[in-house]
C-alpha cells in the first residue's frame, strides 16, 4: 500500500525556483517524483554527516558532465548511492591485487658527496 501523501508548499527564490525547474525536466521525472527524491537525498546526507567517523577520509575527483550523467544513471537503476559504490570499487581492486603487484618500497636517497 503507498505512503499517505500531503502537499508541501513554500515560496522560494525565482533563481532557486528556475534551477530547481531545470534540473526536473532534465531528469524526467514528474515534480512530486523529482522533489520527493531531492528531500530524502538531503535527508539521507545529514544523516550520514552526522554519522561520520572522524577517522574518515574524503576522495573527491572531477569528471566529464557526460560520464557524471550516465553515473548518476547508474546508480539510480541499480539503487546505489555514490559512497557504496565507490567503496566496493576500492575494496574490490584492493583485493584482486596480488604481492607482486604491490609497489617496490621507495629505494634510500643517495647522500650527496
Amino acid at each position: 500500500m503507498a505512503e499517505e501523501k500531503r502537499n508541501l508548499c513554500a515560496q522560494i527564490p525565482i533563481s532557486l525556483h528556475s534551477r530547481v525547474r531545470q534540473e526536473q525536466e532534465a531528469s524526467g521525472q514528474p515534480l512530486s517524483e523529482y522533489m520527493t527524491q531531492l528531500i530524502t537525498n538531503y535527508f539521507h546526507m545529514k544523516e550520514d554527516n552526522q554519522n561520520m567517523n572522524t577517522e574518515t577520509r574524503t576522495v573527491a575527483f572531477q569528471v566529464p558532465p557526460e560520464l557524471f550523467e550516465e553515473f548518476k544513471a547508474y546508480l539510480q537503476r541499480n539503487h546505489l548511492k555514490q559512497k557504496e559504490f565507490f567503496l566496493a570499487c576500492i575494496q574490490r581492486a584492493l583485493s584482486e591485487e596480488s604481492p607482486a603487484d604491490e609497489p617496490a618500497s621507495d629505494p634510500e636517497p643517495l647522500e650527496a658527496e
